[in-house]
């Protein structure tokens, strides 16, 4: 199983490099570039026309790795990588769409609010039944490091994993805010959860969480700072639909507190912005919200930003793992 999913990291590796060579000069030949918020830091603003949808790069590898590594499992009928990757995929064609109508309109707004909410809530209900049906979701809610779990009624778990998964891929897409921090901050996260699934003797869910980890990996060497392409919307959703996936698929969803700090952190910057700008009319807690903003306001550049966001990320995976150890 280990040569499994060191095999899947790296052809996602490879693939997502040869890809990045093929398809950012395609993309700036297609002007899929990117265009800047008017309210954001203003030395973003140098960022305008960077290609973006980069997303596309880093999904070609993970598929390719995925039916690669995974095709021993495949001929035992086993598909249940390719699921996950599906689930994935749907969410980065919501991502797409929001991409494409950000470029025909030229500007930092795509789709509306409530048309990407009601898009995203169709496939989470979706997957939580098709997961139910298949055998793969309990109702049995495990409480990581105290190695224990409580039952709930089925009709208030999937209400729970609905919310859960709208709430995740959408503060992976905030934390996408700066040059490679939703890829650096992710790769520890899909590292812990490769580590998990190989103690628990998970394949299919190793090589899809080592195909993603090889993935990102490789897209960082074009989107760290300065980026040559941004992931998008694409990349950014698909990413939310992958650690979704990974927790729902493993039964650990609870996991994602402590895996996914950086992202709650994040979104709760941006929740108590907007709510203490509402409630004091006007003003601000933060200098700017996400929270990468602030500290951006405050002097730190975004090698800084990316390194102590990636570390927090990475001290959070190891508690992580630690976590749920025992199960």
């Amino acid at each position: 199983m280990i040569i499994q999913v060191l095999i899947s990291f790296f052809i996602a590796l490879a693939v997502t490099i040869g890809a990045g060579y093929v398809f950012i000069p395609l993309l700036r030949r297609l002007k899929a570039e990117q265009s800047i918020q008017e309210n954001g830091p203003v030395w973003h603003n140098s960022k305008q026309g960077t290609p973006t949808m980069g997303g596309i790069i880093f999904i070609l590898g993970i598929l390719i790795a995925c039916y690669i590594a995974g095709a021993s499992e495949m001929r035992d009928r086993n598909f249940h990588h390719f699921f996950i990757f599906l689930f994935s995929f749907v969410f980065a064609l919501v991502g797409f769409l929001d991409d494409y109508e950000k470029l025909k309109k030229k500007q930092n707004l795509g789709l509306t609010v409530l048309q990407k909410f009601s898009l995203q809530l169709i496939v989470a209900v979706a997957f939580v039944i098709i997961l139910d049906f298949t055998g793969s979701l309990t109702t049995n809610v495990y409480v990581p490091f105290f190695n224990t779990s409580f039952t709930v009624p089925a009709f208030l778990y999937y209400g729970f994993a609905a919310f859960v998964i709208v709430g995740t891929v959408n503060a992976v897409n905030i934390t996408d805010g700066t040059d490679g921090l939703s890829t650096g901050v992710t790769i520890p996260v899909m590292i812990a959860f490769t580590v998990i699934a190989i103690l628990w003797g998970d394949a299919v869910n190793g090589i899809f969480a080592a195909a993603v980890a090889g993935g990102l990996v490789g897209f960082l060497i074009f989107n760290f700072y300065p980026a040559k392409v941004f992931m998008g919307d694409t990349g950014s959703l698909f990413l939310g639909g992958a650690v979704c996936a990974l927790a729902f698929s493993l039964d650990i969803p609870l996991i994602l507190i402590t895996l996914g700090i950086v992202y709650f952190i994040e979104t709760l910057s941006v929740i108590i912005q907007v709510s203490y700008f509402k409630l004091s009319k006007g003003k601000r807690i933060f200098k700017m919200a996400p929270i990468h903003h602030h500290f951006e306001m405050c002097g730190w550049n975004e090698y800084k930003v990316f390194a102590v966001f990636t570390t927090v990320s990475v001290i959070f995976a190891a508690i992580s793992i630690f976590g749920v150890y025992q199960k």
